[in-house]
């Protein structure tokens, strides 16, 4: 379909080059035979089809040699239609010389002597085929006004879609990403509330901190020893789990199934870690609170302040990428 317009297009614009190039030899010929011979000029003149023009310049010319040809012959212009046609076409394009002397043949065609009127009805035809020739190029101007029109609407419109199919690739493809946050978030959410769960379902189950705190105030209140047997189980409490390796070793298995190997992967990226730093490592990834880790550790809590702003700084020493695969543990 495209190739069969091209073509159209092609031999439209070859035949009008053609028609065009033959007009103007023939006027070539017309105005040189206005010096020896303006009568066969006229009539070599008349002989054009003056509604078959393809452009204004060569209307121009034609209408130009023309009033020359009858000024030759002597013959009066019954309108000014024609030589208006010249001193129109080249006042618009600047053409001086050519426009003053269309200017004079104007002055030179109303004082004409003969009054011949074969030569006047032949006038009015070619001015009657001028009007033609006027009319089918409006009709052309508007063809073509409507056929850019058409194109530039046409245009806009294929633009337009291949934005809205732009726009909704971009769309599906903001969908599809909040999608993949969206499934992150709620497995990060999992996750966490799994080790959560894990993490007090062994304290419960394996201490039961809480019944016999219970115990220890009720057996002590009312007595004098009652804060210090309370304090002291809590010391008792707490000292148990500092003790307990099979505690620490859950909390581990814990936080790496909860959270993708996450201190299997810490183990491998920093080799060299201190036994001290691993563990408090792992106290932060089970969410525990500074003051929580001071007394599993028995250290001050200023102390323990300081060692994770080290161990982060540590770790961020790895490498950027360290940094973010880690970013757990403080999380």
């Amino acid at each position: 379909m495209r190739n069969l317009v091209y073509s159209i297009i092609l031999i439209l614009i070859t035949g009008c080059s053609y028609t065009s190039t033959h007009d103007r030899r023939a006027l070539d010929e017309a105005e040189a035979l206005l010096t020896g011979d303006p009568g066969a000029a006229l009539q070599r003149l008349n002989s054009f089809d003056v509604s078959s023009f393809n452009d204004s310049a060569t209307m121009a010319r034609w209408a130009l040699l023309y009033s020359e040809a009858m000024v030759a012959n002597r013959i009066t212009a019954p309108t000014d239609t024609i030589v208006n046609i010249a001193i129109d076409y080249y006042s618009r394009h600047n053409f001086d010389e050519q426009s003053r002397h269309a200017s004079r043949l104007k002055a030179l065609l109303k004082s004409g002597e003969g009054n011949d009127e074969l030569a006047r009805a032949i006038y009015l035809q070619k001015e009657k085929e001028f009007m033609v020739y006027r009319e089918r190029v409006k009709r052309e101007q508007s063809t073509v006004a409507a056929i850019v029109i058409i194109v530039l609407a046409s245009g806009v419109i294929v633009w337009q879609r291949q934005r809205l199919k732009l726009r909704e690739v971009q769309n599906e493809a903001l969908i599809a990403e909040a999608s993949l946050l969206t499934a992150g978030l709620s497995r990060n959410e999992s996750l966490c509330s799994d080790l959560q769960s894990r993490l007090k379902g062994m304290l419960v189950n394996r201490f039961d901190v809480i019944d016999r705190l219970c115990e220890t105030y009720f057996e002590s209140q009312g007595t004098k020893i009652e804060k210090k047997a309370i304090v002291e189980e809590v010391k008792s409490q707490i000292e148990e789990l500092k003790s307990d390796s099979g505690l620490f070793a859950e909390m581990e298995r814990c936080v790496n199934s909860c959270q993708d190997n996450l201190l299997d992967k810490l183990r491998e990226a920093w080799p060299a870690i201190k036994p001290d730093d691993y563990r408090l490592a792992v106290y932060l990834a089970c969410k525990l609170s500074s003051r929580s880790i001071a007394a599993l550790t028995g250290e001050n809590i200023d102390v323990i302040y300081k060692r994770k702003s080290r161990l982060k700084a540590r770790i961020g020493a790895l490498g950027p990428e360290a940094s973010t695969r880690f970013a757990a543990i403080f999380g």
